[in-house]
Formats: structure tokens, C-alpha cells, sequence
């Protein structure tokens, strides 16, 4: 939740859908995913993101002042303050509200079973959130500029087990018009 939103025209963490920031959608599914721990990463604007977010008893915010740099500098912050025994971390957009609870249980789920370098959703039209083992998380410190756990994926696919789900998949919200869209919920 740490990106300055610039084709949405300004931070779109905050805005409103269904009743609720955009980014408490991603932390309600990790709740409910029933995931040990809830970290939210926030750069720009943090102040207004903070204040707008309710947390779960697991749940803790971490500041990126290197945001600026890309979304590399958001995952290594996410990952640093993870739990020292965690095995692994979802990584979750604040801009992808149709990610529930569910999806989050199949990455995890997939996990445990294969013990997997890095699991991702695939959805009929394309991949979704990925979960990174701790084996993974020395390459994506490594990351720089606005890439993600994608770039690994791409990098080293023989090392990512994908998990199928029957459904397309949810769109982002990059612009207002997205937000819309999904406010109405037709896309």
C-alpha cells in the first residue's frame, strides 16, 4: 500500500469500495485466510493509509521511505519485518480487491503441501498473488524499481508451483474508472 497511485490521480488505498478502503480488502483476506501474521507496507501518504486501515490483533504497519524507488523496496520492507519463523509471506496489492480469503487459503494451502520456492495463483486469463518461501526472500531483497515477486517468477519458473483456479481473475484498480467498475461490481 505504498505506491503514490499516479494513474489513479492520487491514493487510492483510501477511496471507498463497498464500504471500505481500498487496501482493507487485502488485509481483511489475509485475516480471514487465517495467516499468523498481517504486515502492511505504506510509503506515500502513509499517515492518511495508517489512519485508514483496521487492523487485525496480527496485524502491524512498517513505513517504506523508499517507496519512491519502486515496488522492489516495498516487498524487501515487508519481508524484513516478517516474524523470524515465518516460512513464508503472501504478498498481497492494495489495489486488487477481488482477492479473498479463499485465494489466499489455496496459496498457503499449496505451500505447506509442496514446500514450493514460490506459489502462485493462475486464473483462467492469467497469474495472481504469489506466496514466497523463505528460500525466496534473499532474490526479492534483491529486486529493484517497480518490480515484484513477478520478475522471480519469470526468472525461475521451474522453481514456482502454480496453483489453477477456475475463475478469471480479479481485475486492478489502477484508475477511477476501475474503481467504478468494481463499486458496481462488473469487473
Amino acid at each position: 500500500a505504498a505506491g503514490e497511485g499516479t494513474r489513479f490521480g492520487g491514493t487510492k488505498q483510501i477511496r471507498d469500495l463497498r464500504g471500505k478502503p481500498l487496501v482493507q480488502h487485502a488485509v481483511d483476506a489475509a485475516a480471514e485466510a487465517g495467516l499468523d501474521e498481517v504486515v502492511v507496507v505504506v510509503g506515500h501518504d502513509a499517515g492518511r493509509v495508517r489512519a485508514a486501515l483496521r487492523l487485525p490483533p496480527s496485524g502491524r504497519v512498517v513505513e517504506n521511505p523508499r517507496f519512491p524507488e519502486g515496488l522492489a523496496t516495498s516487498l524487501a520492507a515487508g519481508l524484513d519485518a516478517c516474524d523470524p519463523a515465518s516460512e513464508g509471506a503472501v504478498v498481497l496489492l492494495a489495489d486488487q480487491p477481488g482477492i479473498a480469503a479463499r485465494h489466499v487459503r489455496a496459496l498457503a494451502d499449496a505451500f505447506r503441501r509442496s514446500g514450493a520456492w514460490i506459489v502462485r495463483l493462475r486464473f483462467r486469463d492469467g497469474p495472481g498473488p504469489a506466496l514466497l518461501s523463505r528460500a525466496a526472500w534473499e532474490e526479492a531483497r534483491a529486486l529493484s524499481g517497480d518490480v515484484g515477486a513477478r520478475a522471480l517468477v519469470e526468472r525461475d519458473p521451474e522453481r514456482v508451483v502454480e496453483v489453477p483456479v477456475d475463475e478469471p481473475a480479479p481485475p486492478d484498480v489502477d484508475r477511477p474508472e476501475d474503481l467504478a467498475r468494481a463499486a458496481r461490481g462488473d469487473g
